[in-house]
């Protein structure tokens, strides 16, 4: 009897112990018992910039998987990563890749992230609908935040408007994060400040003249989105020049979807699904989603260009 006592403490003991090991490899958010590609409950950080986007995507995601519960976490990219780095979330959409010292971190911590590219977006520059100066040369706008260019006369000598005012959606956002490495700028001139969000930025600019506001193009380039639809109403969205170009009769590119495609707009990004989880669970079977024909239709239909499927453009001869 003693022996078979011992015999069945010792099996117990060994269940215990696999257990343990399989709730500490990780994938995070202890859900791996109920977690898989199409079944589950996750959270998922995404940067506001894509809120309109990602919105579409949960919702479709959750129709066709109706045991799939996909919480979203909307935030500026700085604390998006950070809530992704605390296993917080176990995928997050932004528009950069882990930094060299963030992927160290996650090895060290046995975690090897997969990052796959979903999107091409743009930043877009917004108007007064007032303001009449709705085609930009690049020079200028790199001189507005070098500090450089401060006055509409500045952009146009036959202007009446005054100071230029930068508005962004949060400091800590992708915006202005975008614009720093762009034009390689430690910090803004004191011309930009910032709100609460992308649309508070259009909520500033509408209401003042001089402003020019810094977004991305998914707040304003779904068309069947009445969001996006009460937004373009509001402003007007600015073309503009490529670089070393200052003739008036340059051509200006507007963020359309045929010319990021091309790379004529020259303010684009990629947009990723960063995922964290070490096994195939709902927020890999969300990224692929999105990442797939489903997803990528999506993305389409929004005014952003997938990064998984060609964009058809057709040109008009007149």
């Amino acid at each position: 009897m003693k022996t078979k006592k011992t015999g069945t403490m010792v099996i117990g003991a060994a269940g215990l112990i696999i257990l343990l090991f399989f709730a500490s490899c990780g994938g995070g958010s202890g859900i791996k018992e109920a977690d898989n590609p199409t079944h589950g409950s996750i959270k998922v950080g995404i940067d506001d910039s894509y809120r309109l986007l990602l919105d579409t995507e949960i919702y479709t995601f959750g129709v066709i998987y109706k045991y799939a519960k996909v919480d979203a976490v909307y935030g500026n990219e700085s604390d998006i990563i950070n809530l992704f780095l605390k296993d917080s979330v176990p995928l997050v959409i932004v528009s950069r890749k882990l930094s060299v010292e963030e992927e160290k971190y996650l090895n060290e911590r046995q975690f090897v992230p997969k990052t796959t590219l979903i999107a091409f977006d743009g930043i877009v520059f917004i108007v007064n609908p007032e303001n009449p100066d709705t085609n930009l040369f690049y020079d200028k706008i790199e001189g507005i935040f070098k500090g450089e260019v401060r006055t509409w006369k500045q952009m146009n000598p036959k202007s009446k408007l005054g100071d230029i005012k930068v508005v962004f959606d949060n400091y800590k956002s992708c915006n202005p994060r975008y614009i720093k490495e762009k034009f390689n700028l430690s910090n803004l001139p004191s011309s930009c400040f910032a709100v609460n969000s992308n649309a508070d930025v259009i909520s500033f600019v509408t209401n003042n003249p001089n402003a020019i506001g810094v977004i991305s193009v998914n707040w304003i380039s779904d068309k069947e989105d009445t969001v996006s639809n009460r937004f373009l109403k509001q402003v007007k969205v600015a073309g503009v020049s490529t670089p070393g170009t200052n003739d008036p009769g340059s051509s200006f590119y507007k963020p359309y979807q045929a010319y990021i495609a091309q790379g004529d707009y020259p303010f684009t990004r990629n947009v990723y699904c960063i995922n964290r989880q070490t096994y195939h669970g709902l927020a890999f079977g969300l990224s692929s989603f999105i990442a797939g024909e489903k997803g990528q239709l999506i993305v389409l239909r929004s005014g952003m260009v997938p990064a998984a499927m060609p964009v058809r453009i057709v040109q008009i001869k007149h």
